[in-house]
Formats: C-alpha cells, structure tokens, sequence
C-alpha cells in the first residue's frame, strides 16, 4: 500500500471506530469503492491497536479507578460504583467473544458482502433514531443491572455482522434501557477495549502464524494516524452529542445505505 492509502485507511477507522457509523462497513467497502487491494492482516492489526490506545488513553482515569477497584473488589474490598463497572464491562464481553469465536469464519466468508452491508447500515441506523427520540435520557452507566448489561452485551454481539456498528448497537441498547447520551456512549467505549484487545490478538497470532514480511514504518504510520484521529473523535463526539443527538448520524447512515443499495442495482444491470 502507497502513502496515501494508509493515510486514507487509517483515518477512515479513526473516525469510524467510535462513532455510530461502522468502521468495518467502512474497511470492507474501502477497496471495494477504490479498487485498492484490501488491506490485509497486517494493517487491519494496526488501526485496531491505534484505536485501542486512544480509548484507553482518553478515559485513563475512569480505567484507573474502574481497575483498582475492580481488583479491590476481588480481593474481598467492598463492592462500589467502580468495581460495578468493572463487572459490566467484563459481563457486557462476554456475548461478543462468545459469538465471535463460534462464528468468526461464518461472519467472515459470508457476511461480508454489499448487501449485508447495506441492509444493516439502514436498519440500525432506524434503530438508533427509533431509541434517541423515544429514551428517557435519566441514568448513567454505573447503574446498570445485570441485566442491563446482558441486554447490551447481547447487541454488541450482534455487531459483529458488518454495517451494524459496534458503537451504534451498544448506544442504541443503552438509550433503551434510559441512559443519557453520554452514560451510553461512554459505556459503549469502555466496553471496547476488552472488546478490541481480544479481536487485536487473536488477529495478531493469525499474523504471527502467518509469517510474512512486514513493512515497519508503514505500520507506524498507521498506527499513529488511527490513533489520533479516534481520541479527536471520541473527544469531539462527547462534546457534541447531547446538542446534536444522533440524528446526523442516523441521516449519514441511510445515505450511505441507500447508496450502496444503487450500486449494487447498478452493477447487476451492467
């Protein structure tokens, strides 16, 4: 891949990891639009670690917290609105891993198509609009139950079909069940980093098996744009989303699917 490729896919998931959109539609559809060569292991490793520093890095203090109490917690301290958390996270991991190592070939080979794609752009998007306008906006991330969390582990799960968003599904479960905007974004970006640091290594010890070589200072680039651009996005997506709500989001979604639905009419009439 040139300079400007990585360039482009770096900051396409970037800027798509986080907010409500797909960053997968968005890969997958990259060569498909360009005809540039698909970006591979290699450079799919690297803007998901680019995207996992970000988010880690930005909500470093709430993980710091979250962790020592965590393990607090564990340890046979006293159960707090932080350990809680911990325990969301992790329970909220679950259904993901589960369905994602069970089916990842399935996904993979049959999942990835246009239609797919466009099907799922356009219905959560619906889906999104349908919860931000009806919710009550009134709870914050610390007060989910179990089954809370179940109930939006469940939807990140069902992010793994392409063209659903990972971000989109959990916002949408959490403004369902009552969290404000920015309790059910923050806990759809928490919730990412198990999420991402297991999908990052299990990618990595296909690259390892693999072999191959690998172009350093290209993966660096990668590496660093990915990451820039994500922490830009989720500082910026916090700022605004309660004045803007997620219709502008839901709009770019069916756009974009029904753009992808004219190219498909496009290329079986040619």
């Amino acid at each position: 891949m040139d300079l400007i490729q990585l360039i482009v896919l770096a900051l396409i998931q970037g800027l798509t990891e986080f907010l409500p959109i797909s960053s997968s539609a968005h890969l997958i559809l990259l060569p498909l639009l360009t005809g540039w060569a698909d970006q591979g292991l290699v450079y799919d490793v690297a803007v998901h670690f680019g995207s996992l520093f970000a988010v880690v890095f930005y909500f470093r203090e709430d993980i710091k917290h979250v962790l020592f109490a965590w393990f607090s917690s564990v340890s046979g301290g006293e159960q707090t609105a932080n350990s809680r958390l911990g325990w969301a996270v992790i329970l909220g991991t679950i259904p993901a891993v589960i369905v994602g190592l069970l089916l990842k070939d399935y996904i993979e080979n049959e999942l990835r198509s246009p239609l797919v794609i466009a099907t799922t752009t356009i219905v959560f998007g619906l889906l999104l609009w349908y919860a931000d306008t009806s919710a009550k906006h009134v709870r914050d991330e610390k007060s989910l139950s179990i089954k809370d969390v179940m109930f939006i582990g469940i939807a990140q799960a069902i992010a793994l079909i392409p063209g659903t968003s990972r971000s989109g599904i959990t916002i949408t479960a959490g403004l369902m069940l009552g969290l404000t905007r920015q309790a059910a974004a923050r806990f759809s970006f928490l919730l990412s980093v198990p999420l991402i640091l297991a999908a990052t290594g299990l990618k990595t010890k296909d690259l390892i098996e693999a072999g191959g070589a690998i172009d350093v200072s290209g993966l660096l680039i990668v590496v660093a744009l990915s990451a820039v651009s994500a922490y830009i996005c989720i500082h910026y997506f916090l700022k605004i989303i309660d004045r803007i709500g997620m219709l502008p989001f839901v709009i770019y979604r069916l756009l974009l699917g029904t753009f992808l639905f004219w190219l498909l009419l496009v290329h079986t009439a040619a």
